[in-house]
């Protein structure tokens, strides 16, 4: 089978939907090798997350014959060129895909957070998203979302048969699903390891960063442990910074100013007292499934996919209540027994859910179903 992605993300975008693309092709490049894999990208960024795609005789990688085309290629002409490479299956890996498709196609939805939280939106982008989502799920034959939640925003917001998606959860980098211990990255001496929590992803007000900080201020003094706070933002994150500065917590949230790679975070994850993600809203949250494959106790949210990733047997707090989130805290750093209990269970439940193989196995049953 000849299989065509659109790896703009792939090989250009090094966070949710770029990892979330790499991950796809690895596990389907492992487990299904006798395919052949077709890489659309109109540009690429080559660095040593990229390069193992740009190698791998599984892949061939399809760029515009001329740079001039990159802007309206990936939608207006790999529908020809996957023609020309005599494609089966198109997979739209990051919520759109090419107009003017003449083979079967699928199409990946992660979260319709432009319509769920606007205000984090320009006007523009989300009316741009909102059309090529819907072009998307009337034009592909499956539709695949990343959690039970997405499935359910897809058929709210754009009336899609329930029967033309497939839940097919997210896959996570392959260190997560091995006993590598990661590289400790160089952070500051008040953070000893088990002695911090850990906060990972995008800093902005649907992560709800600063709900996680009121909450922290209101364990006693003996249970303020540091916060390590991993991901960027913009206009949220300085709204953080000054609320951490005027309630005097700057030696309590620590930013590390080194690079934390997938080694780096993995070490974090394995050696922290607990990830805290209190999302009001996720496609999946993955954060929260790398948690738990790194034995790492997880405090989340109560709504959205979190309860999906986490499992019954993390705790799951409601976002809008501070009081709950910081009980949540309190219980993780105050029962060393129901901790342990948390990272086994939790441990169990994401080894089996989330097993990379019974992942490809789904995504490759959605292909068939439509061939």
């Amino acid at each position: 089978m000849k299989i065509g992605f659109d790896a703009k993300r792939l090989y250009n975008n090094f966070t949710g939907l770029g990892n979330y693309c790499r991950t796809v092709v690895d596990i389907l490049t492992e487990r299904y090798p006798e395919n052949g894999y077709f890489l659309y990208t109109p540009k690429i960024k080559e660095d040593s997350r990229t390069e193992p795609y740009l190698y791998n005789p599984q892949c061939t990688t399809v760029t515009p014959d001329s740079p001039f085309l990159r802007g309206l290629w990936r939608t207006f002409q790999v529908s020809r060129r996957a023609d020309r490479d005599s494609l089966d299956i198109f997979h739209g890996l990051s919520n759109e895909l090419p107009v003017r498709l003449n083979i079967p196609s699928v199409v990946t939805i992660h979260d319709v957070a432009f319509k769920t939280f606007p205000d984090m939106y320009h006007l523009p982008d989300r009316i741009i998203y909102d059309a090529k989502w819907k072009y998307a799920c009337n034009h592909a034959d499956r539709i695949i979302a990343i959690s039970t939640s997405t499935k359910n925003d897809v058929i709210e917001f754009y009336g899609v048969d329930p029967n033309k998606i497939d839940v097919v959860y997210q896959p996570v980098n392959s260190i997560y699903y091995t006993q590598e211990a990661g590289v400790r990255p160089q952070l500051p001496k008040k953070v000893r390891d088990h002695e911090y929590m850990l906060y990972v992803g995008s800093i902005n007000s649907r992560k709800n960063l600063l709900g996680i900080i009121k909450a922290m201020e209101l364990l006693p003094q003996d249970l303020r442990i540091p916060l390590i706070v991993v991901g960027n933002g913009r206009e949220y994150k300085h709204e953080v910074l000054r609320y951490i500065t005027a309630r005097g917590l700057n030696n309590l949230i620590v930013f590390p100013s080194c690079h934390i790679g997938t080694a780096q975070l993995r070490y974090l994850y394995s050696n922290a007292a607990m990830l805290v993600y209190p999302s009001f809203y996720e496609g999946f949250g993955l954060p929260v499934l790398e948690a738990l494959l790194s034995k790492c106790p997880v405090v989340t949210s109560n709504i959205s996919s979190l309860p999906e990733a986490a499992g019954p047997d993390s705790l799951l707090a409601d976002p809008n209540d501070i009081g709950d989130i910081s009980d949540k805290i309190r219980k993780v750093l105050t029962n060393s027994d129901f901790r342990e209990k948390m990272i086994g269970k939790g441990y169990q439940y994401a080894t089996g859910r989330f097993n990379p193989t019974r992942l490809a196995e789904s995504m490759m049953d959605t292909y068939k179903s439509i061939l």
